[in-house]
């Protein structure tokens, strides 16, 4: 759930008395460090950043217009947040571009809108490391290729 990062060590730390060794994640995309413990990783889904054509079909999907139009927002919400939390790119970028289409038509409530900066953050993290671009070269490839929305994107 916070994107594309680059694990720069592995560290022991002792946490309550607990001593256990931790990948030292750093995200490019707001500078930050996440430590990840190195037992539960297949709990927490890292994976390694996809390639160079998984990040061209990945773009490929995103210039269709088909979307899922469920109308009921709570239902739409749910579907989106599997699709998030299943960590799988192609989902994550189908929940970014039916957001930026229904926030062109429709605008977006407060919580699809920090649902998109979300998956919007997910996704541009995982395109800047995949094709070794910087942050604000993957934020302009993808409002080329999704160009709606009213204005107020990152």
């Amino acid at each position: 759930m916070y994107g594309a990062g680059v694990i720069e060590s592995i560290e022991e730390k002792e946490i309550l008395g607990e001593t256990q060794k931790y990948y030292v994640m750093r995200m490019p995309i707001g500078d930050m460090k996440v430590m990840i413990p190195v037992n539960n990783v297949e709990n927490i889904g890292l994976r390694e950043v996809v390639d160079l054509g998984t990040v061209k079909q990945v773009l490929e999907r995103l210039k269709s217009k088909e979307v899922d139009e469920t109308t009921n927002w709570n239902r739409r919400y749910r579907t989106n947040m599997d699709k998030m939390k299943s960590g799988d790119i192609y989902e994550v970028a189908d929940v970014v571009k039916s957001l930026m289409l229904r926030e062109g038509e429709k605008g977006l409530s407060t919580g699809e809108r920090k649902m998109l900066d979300n998956a919007r953050q997910i996704l541009i993290s995982e395109l800047a490391l995949a094709s070794n671009l910087k942050e604000d070269q993957a934020v302009e490839l993808l409002k080329e290729i999704v160009p709606v929305g009213n204005g107020n994107e990152k």
